[in-house]
């Protein structure tokens, strides 16, 4: 029977779940997570434990998820603030025609359903991001946001759960 998966040079932790339809290159996943189905993890992406990834989100080169984050389904998290096809010789982009930008999500956050985290983003403990949303610049630890762009929409004295 022909794999389901295609986890290519991965650091994968104990007691971590991986489904099937996964595709997974050269990333490092801490222990206890569970990676769902329909999900790309990119190469140089760190995960750290206990982390939750649901159903087909894409995490790209240059992220790196803290102890105990959660990411619901549909999550896309981008790393090219200007993405082209050509170069400025009008050639095809290659690797070093482009800069990337790292994300940072640190612990206990949890994003959504359906969000877009956009390039260069630390995105704070705690936080709170809201189903939908685009986020395009940091925020502080312990903010709830939503919208597009997000914006806060609240503040947890302390976690509640």
């Amino acid at each position: 029977m022909k794999s389901l998966q295609k986890i290519k040079k991965c650091t994968i932790g104990k007691n971590t779940i991986i489904w099937d339809f996964v595709n997974l290159y050269s990333c490092k996943i801490g222990d206890n997570c569970m990676i769902s189905t329909f999900v790309e993890i990119q190469q140089g992406v760190n995960i750290g434990d206990n982390v939750r990834v649901q159903s087909h989100s894409f995490i790209c080169e240059g992220v790196t998820l803290e102890d105990n984050v959660f990411i619901g389904q549909h999550v896309v998290f981008t790393n090219d603030k200007y993405p082209r096809a050509l170069n400025e010789k009008g050639e095809k982009m290659t690797r070093k025609d482009w800069k990337l930008l790292k994300t940072v999500v640190k612990k206990g956050a949890s994003i959504g359903s359906n969000a877009t985290i956009l390039p260069g983003i630390t995105i704070g403990e705690n936080v709170i991001v809201g189903a939908g949303s685009v986020v395009t610049k940091d925020i502080d630890a312990f903010s709830i946001v939503a919208g597009n762009p997000s914006k806060v929409i609240g503040i947890q004295k302390e976690r509640r759960f």
